[in-house]
């Protein structure tokens, strides 16, 4: 025992940490080589997808709601109704709101018709201004499946070195401009505040997004960025990148807060510009103006909210990938059939997209602490949910 505490004492040499840290680099670039054959691979793997037959949606009560409604009684009645809901705590369950509105009577008024904003759509083209963190990565590797099954063509952005997802105008019209030159139908994916394609003299396009529960995507997030796999990935494409510092690295989530890490302190109405201030997911809803910019204003949650309702055909929720693709393939047939099949037939390689493996649990005291500044984001998350329940109810009822 005494030699064991002795041995412990020992002064361990200041370079042992980062020899540890280059075998941990290059055991995960090997890793990461090793995945992209597999990815390779799996692609050759499309041709051999079969037609997926019709799925019964009847697996999850849930639907994206996206309700066109106008301005005026209809939009406020929209907004009773969500308020309603959430001041009884009814939004995170969909049998639960099913029963509500069936009490309502307004299960009755629900139109499948009026909550598709497919229909408005001039062209037939998905723009997809994916939020980071939301599953888009799958999210993105499913459209690309289902581009063999269904015939249209996938695109997507090119990585940057600095993302930029808020636009001047000019640079909103070059990106409409682009997109209406791509064959049709065609898919655009990119990081990116939404775009009203309209306001630059283009066909509105279908436009379709995902969310996710804000604290557990800033959770997400937070690890991301500090996953091996993740600087091997970007020292690839831009070499010259410094590494970053190793004390940040270590930093785990539930001390930044403790400590009040302004990386981990989320001021009312604090405004950051790029991606990396993760934690606005409504500003990929709300658009590009700098009212969009404080995080969790009222400001930026209502125009957020109008967006989905007005403009968006299906805005899907990670944790509820059942009926996120039970509506898509209802709403946006076009592109989405067989969506599920697909889907499911291919769960245990889509799951894995982007997984990471490095993050480790977070405490429901901690995240309940960090829920207390997210507010409007969480009302904005519970706003879409609510919107994709009703579009899912929607469809269980008989043609109106």
């Amino acid at each position: 025992m005494d030699y064991f505490l002795r041995y412990r004492r020992m002064t361990i040499p200041k370079r042992y940490a980062e020899f540890v840290a280059l075998i941990a680099i290059s055991c995960t670039l090997f890793l990461f080589l090793h995945t992209q054959s597999l990815t390779s691979r799996l692609r050759e793997m499309e041709d051999r997808l079969q037609p997926p037959s019709s799925m019964s949606a009847a697996s999850g009560l849930s639907g994206n709601s996206i309700s066109q409604v106008s301005a005026g009684a209809g939009a406020n009645q929209s907004q009773q109704s969500h308020d309603h809901l959430h001041h009884h705590g009814l939004i995170g369950n969909l049998h639960h709101t099913y029963n509500y509105l069936k009490s309502t009577g307004q299960m009755h008024s629900l139109k499948a018709t009026e909550l598709n904003n497919t229909r408005r759509a001039a062209v037939p083209i998905i723009f997809f201004n994916r939020v980071p963190k939301v599953g888009s990565q799958t999210f993105m590797e499913l459209l690309r499946r289902l581009a063999v099954r269904n015939d249209y063509t996938f695109h997507r952005d090119v990585v940057q070195r600095l993302e930029v997802i808020r636009l001047s105008p000019e640079r909103q019209q070059e990106l409409a401009e682009m997109v209406m030159e791509l064959p049709v139908p065609s898919v655009y994916v990119k990081h990116v505040c939404y775009t009203n394609f309209t306001r630059f003299g283009h066909p509105m396009p279908i436009y379709v997004n995902m969310v996710r529960d804000p604290v557990e995507r800033i959770i997400s997030w937070y690890y991301y960025v500090r996953a091996p796999w993740y600087y091997v990935e970007r020292k690839q494409a831009f070499p010259d990148l410094p590494l970053p510092d190793p004390r940040w690295l270590k930093k785990d989530f539930e001390t930044c807060v403790l400590q009040g890490d302004p990386e981990c302190t989320y001021s009312q109405n604090a405004v950051h510009e790029g991606i990396g201030d993760h934690r606005r997911q409504t500003l990929f809803f709300c658009g590009h103006g700098e009212e969009c910019l404080p995080f969790n204003s009222a400001g930026a949650l209502e125009r957020a909210k109008y967006a989905v309702e007005s403009q968006y055909a299906v805005v899907g929720v990670l944790e509820d990938l059942n009926t996120t693709l039970s509506v898509l393939e209802q709403y946006v047939p076009r592109f989405f059939s067989g969506a599920s099949s697909v889907y499911f037939n291919e769960v245990n390689v889509l799951q894995k997209i982007n997984k990471n493996s490095f993050k480790p649990p977070v405490s429901e005291e901690i995240k309940d602490l960090v829920r207390r500044n997210f507010t409007k984001e969480i009302e904005f998350y519970q706003f879409c949910k609510q919107r994709l329940y009703k579009q899912y109810l929607a469809t269980q009822l008989p043609l109106k």
